[in-house]
């Protein structure tokens, strides 16, 4: 009849302690050793005792090591437990721990019966598990994200709003669009701050500035006519959008956005000067 050898092993992160009970209530315990925490190790260790011809039943402790040792021992054709620590009898009064004793002591309640085992998941549970993982992580940047951009949308100053606009990614702002265009990072941020800044004067009624008169009297009348239709136009938008109860700086963004229409359709009008 074939008997059962009871392996404790207390696992660490670079060694492993061995020790076997051998079957029965009275069979001996002896300690065979301390191993480096190695696939070949360990695969060296379970054919040394497996020389003996006793079917072999291995336990350790569940922790950060993982199950990497279970799956191995498991291939190898042996038993193997993984043990809840929080479930392993304790004497009270038992204070030393060492590894060795550690490693006697899984031994012989494997023996016993006393322990009690975790569930182990396979590769296919190991894998599902590492999705959804990553699935949480990236709802919680995402959820991040918007916490940190709602949390500045709040401010009511140029400057506060021009980090909000920097901080939503949009395919406008991604580093291939920017090459492609050929505008700098320095020049995109200098564009945003000049619109932002010039949305905001549009809180109050269209007029043109006794300074600006003489510049804009200037220019051509085609671009006269785009520039007092975007003041007029603008300046209606500010005031409706603000009547809504819409917050300042959502705001200034949308009249910056039309801003840089007209500014467009100004720029259309332009003759080049050669080269």
């Amino acid at each position: 009849m074939q008997t059962t050898a009871y392996v404790g092993l207390d696992v660490h992160k670079a060694t492993i302690s061995v020790a076997v009970a051998e079957d029965g209530r009275g069979g001996a315990v002896r300690f065979i050793g301390t191993i480096p925490n190695t696939p070949t190790d360990v695969l060296k260790l379970v054919k040394r005792l497996a020389k003996s011809g006793q079917r072999l039943e291995f336990c350790y402790e569940a922790g950060g090591c993982g199950y990497g040792l279970y799956r191995q021992i498991v291939q190898l054709g042996h038993g193997c437990t993984v043990v809840a620590p929080s479930m392993i009898p304790r004497k009270p009064g038992d204070r030393i721990k060492t590894d060795r004793r550690d490693a006697a002591k899984l031994a012989v309640q494997h023996r016993s019966g006393d322990l009690t085992a975790v569930w182990v998941p396979d590769e296919v549970h190991k894998a599902m598990r590492d999705l959804v993982r990553a699935r949480i992580d990236a709802v919680m940047q995402l959820m991040r994200a918007r916490q940190q951009c709602l949390a500045l949308s709040r401010f009511e100053t140029p400057r506060q709003l021009m980090a909000y606009l920097g901080l939503v990614p949009s395919e406008q702002s991604s580093g291939a669009r920017v090459r492609r265009s050929g505008i700098t990072k320095t020049g995109n941020r200098e564009a945003r701050r000049m619109l932002v800044e010039a949305a905001w004067s549009y809180r109050y009624p269209a007029r043109v500035a006794q300074q600006k008169s003489d510049i804009l009297t200037r220019q051509p009348k085609r671009i006269r006519d785009i520039a007092w239709k975007a003041q007029t136009r603008l300046c209606q938008r500010y005031r409706r959008l603000s009547a809504l109860g819409k917050r300042p700086t959502v705001v200034v963004a949308a009249i910056a956005r039309e801003l840089s229409g007209f500014i467009w359709a100004i720029g259309k009008e332009v003759t080049p000067a050669p080269v």
